[in-house]
């Protein structure tokens, strides 16, 4: 996924105009609503969407944190589809579209401005290899972690909900014709070169020591956030004498987890919010051997319910999970990892 070879291109685009071949890695930047940017007065929270189709309660509580003023929404591929949807929710002055598909559009001025000037942002779905690849180290990834710091409200959906941890899971050694890391093929080998892990693409101060999962039983990730949290918790694939404490988020499709800045968390849509803790797991961790290591304690979170960061307790059915030679064994009655 190299994306250095890359001419040194930006153009502002606006509307619904697309870039000739030659300007194929500049920003294009689309929007709807007021052509000027207002005042507005945001307040701090974090949307966070597991995938699939997009849940309007949790666009709708974005906007309204947003607090009347101009949206963003990122993108490192596509167009602006977001931009009609979310208007026609939100009161807002105006919905754009920044699509940044390389670190050459990343570094051009305009990008630094447009999410400086956003009071609410969003991160869609696609490729988090890209936002590591095009983003990270450069302006875009600069002015993310200041808006939080501002207190803009931020979001992201499947992949860019897997970038909102302090903790990533970046997708680069993923496989073009099997793009699906999914947790029989993670546990198989906690030290596959599939397994890309980063840490420190944005700041937000109360998903510290988090790591996000997304699409998760849909597309069966349980097994791979505890390899994850295996990973990161015993670096040198062995028991820690101080472990990082790196706890696990892994959300349903079509649900959301909306944080306050305090680390209350209500869980919103359609599916389950699952939250692991590593403190008590151990194991041996070999390449090319499958992952025993446990116990990891599972916290499911139903829609509507709540749960709290800080003291990581909630409205929870909690269970334990054990890595079994590469197997999960569930303390579940009917033996669900789910």
């Amino acid at each position: 996924m190299s994306c250095f070879k890359i001419l040194w291109l930006s153009l502002l685009l606006v509307g619904s105009a697309l870039p000739s071949p030659s300007q194929k890695h500049a920003y294009k930047y689309l929007r709807v609503g007021n052509e000027a940017d207002v005042t507005a007065v945001p307040r701090a929270g974090f949307a966070l969407m597991g995938g699939g189709k997009d849940l309007d309660e949790a666009f709708r509580w974005l906007c309204i944190r947003a607090g009347g003023g101009d949206f963003l929404v990122l993108r490192a591929s596509g167009a602006g589809d977001y931009n009609r949807y979310i208007q026609s929710m939100c009161q807002l002055n105006s919905v754009a579209t920044l699509v940044i598909p390389s670190r050459e559009a990343a570094l051009d001025p305009f990008v630094a401005t447009a999410i400086n000037h956003a009071s609410a942002l969003f991160i869609s779905g696609g490729d988090q290899a890209n936002y590591i690849n095009f983003w990270m180290g450069t302006p875009v990834q600069d002015a993310l972690n200041a808006a939080i710091k501002r207190g803009v409200p931020i979001g992201g959906t499947s992949a860019g909900l897997a970038v909102l941890g302090e903790y990533s899971y970046t997708a680069q050694g993923d496989k073009p014709d099997d793009p699906n890391l999914d947790g029989k093929t993670a546990l198989a080998d906690p030290f596959s070169p599939r397994i890309t892990l980063i840490r420190g693409f944005l700041d937000i101060p109360i998903l510290q020591s988090i790591i996000t999962d997304t699409h998760f039983a849909r597309r069966d990730r349980m097994g791979r956030l505890l390899v994850f949290l295996a990973r990161l918790n015993a670096p040198e694939g062995k028991p820690s004498e101080t472990p990082v404490s790196v706890r696990g988020l892994g959300i349903q499709e079509r649900a959301a987890v909306l944080v306050d800045p305090d680390g209350k968390a209500t869980v919103v849509g359609f599916g389950d919010a699952y939250f692991v803790d590593a403190a008590k797991a151990h194991g041996p961790m070999q390449k090319g051997k499958p992952l025993t290591f446990g116990e990891f304690d599972v916290q499911k979170v139903a829609p509507g319910e709540s749960f709290y960061l800080k003291s990581w307790a909630g409205d929870s059915i909690t269970y334990r999970l054990y890595a079994e030679g590469g197997k999960l064994r569930s303390t579940q009655t009917d033996g669900a990892v789910y």
